[in-house]
C-alpha cells in the first residue's frame, strides 16, 4: 500500500495565506494518505472534487487505541459534491491520532486535492 505525506500549511494569527495548492488524491483500498505529527485539534482538511458529475467520499481513519481512546467510534466518512470544495474538521485527537502521531485519511477517488490547513494556536 502507497502512503502519500500531507503536509501542513499553517494559518498565521492575524494575517492571510494565499489558497494552497494541494496534493493530489489518491485512492483507497490500495493508497492512502498520512498527516505526520498531527495536531487534530488544529487541524482543517480543504477537499476540493474537481469531478464533473461524481461526489467522493473522505475518510478519516478512527485512531489506535491507546492513544486514541475513542478510537470505537470509528471512521469519519464526509462526502464531496462534484465541483465543490469542503472544510472539514477540527478533529478530536481522542479518536483520530494513530499511535505514531500522525492521522490517516482515504479518499474514494482520485479526481481532487487536499490540503492539510494548521490553525493557531492561542490567537
Amino acid at each position: 500500500m502507497a502512503t502519500t505525506q500531507l503536509t501542513y500549511t499553517a494559518l498565521p494569527p492575524n494575517s492571510g495565506v494565499v489558497n494552497p495548492t494541494g496534493t493530489t488524491l489518491v485512492a483507497a483500498p490500495t493508497n492512502d494518505m498520512q498527516l505526520a505529527n498531527a495536531f487534530p485539534e488544529l487541524t482543517v482538511l480543504r477537499v476540493t472534487n474537481t469531478d464533473d458529475d461524481t461526489a467522493l467520499t473522505i475518510t478519516v481513519k478512527a485512531g489506535d487505541n491507546p492513544p486514541a481512546v475513542a478510537a470505537g467510534q470509528g471512521d469519519l466518512a464526509v462526502s464531496v459534491a462534484f465541483g465543490t470544495t469542503h472544510y472539514i474538521g477540527p478533529f478530536e485527537s481522542g479518536r483520530f491520532v494513530q499511535s505514531d502521531g500522525s492521522m490517516m485519511i482515504t479518499s474514494s477517488t482520485t479526481t481532487g486535492t487536499i490540503a492539510a490547513l494548521r490553525v493557531p494556536r492561542n490567537t
